[in-house]
């Protein structure tokens, strides 16, 4: 299994002058770990993290605030459009700004958790997130987790990566997640997270699938090292295939 030492001894291949940077698509349900894994990668191969779930958990977040409907998706469109939303790299991790305000820590409620699956179907509010995030991933080097990144916001994403494990591990890492202050059981985390797969699979705007072409990843009883060291394995080839065919 990797380590941390073995994370800090990537950056340097990677990015050494004249290296060929990508971009990195992981794609997987609500709980598969895509969060914490992208980050690790970005931070191992020195690319900048794009956190999507986290703008459309923002987006959740100021219509909660704002008294709106999580089934409202013309108003809630139309709140989308309005906001700026800036990811920032900081030593603790990314923090979400919304209008200035730092909002990362109220980003993974409960009740954003139970509303984010409906305001992400609404097509008004993912054509404004997928501008941003195209945006960013225009200078390449980027490393980008959500649900439709390799179908549907980063087709052309040099590495695609489909990032799962078992419905009962991915109810159990929410669990831990919200802490048992949550009021939440771990039995009911899991016929939320199923509902959120259904929703998420079922939505007729980029629902969540597979990329024919994108690499398949079971973390069920992986450590955090291990998976992420294949990850960086897997970008480190697609770097070198991708260079030699710019030659």
């Amino acid at each position: 299994m990797a380590c941390a030492a073995d994370r800090e001894d990537i950056a340097p291949l990677m990015d050494a002058p004249g290296s060929y940077r990508i971009n990195i698509a992981i794609d997987g349900p609500a709980g598969a770990g895509k969060s914490t894994v992208a980050r690790l990668v970005a931070d191992a191969l020195q690319y900048v993290y794009v956190d999507t779930g986290a703008m459309y958990r923002a987006v959740t977040l100021m219509a909660l605030e704002a008294g709106l409907s999580p089934e409202d998706g013309e108003a809630i469109g139309r709140l989308a459009q309005r906001l700026h939303i800036e990811l920032i790299p900081g030593p603790d991790g990314q923090r979400v700004l919304v209008d200035g305000r730092d909002v990362t820590d109220r980003l993974r409620t409960h009740e954003v958790n139970r509303a984010v699956a409906r305001v992400a179907g609404f097509g008004s509010v993912r054509q404004r997130m997928v501008e941003l995030q195209r945006a960013m991933a225009k200078g390449k080097g980027v490393v980008m987790d959500g649900r439709d990144i390799g179908t549907h916001v980063l087709p052309d994403a040099e590495l695609k990566v489909f990032l799962t494990a078992s419905p009962r591990e991915r109810a159990l890492r929410r669990y831990r997640q919200l802490g048992e202050g949550a009021g939440v059981s771990l039995e009911q985390l899991e016929r939320e997270m199923a509902e959120r797969d259904r929703l998420d699979e079922g939505r007729e705007i980029a629902p969540l699938l597979r990329a024919p072409d994108a690499r398949f990843l079971d973390t069920t009883g992986m450590g955090i090292d291990e998976v992420v060291a294949r990850i960086v394995e897997w970008s480190r080839e697609a770097a070198r295939t991708f260079s030699e065919k710019e030659k």
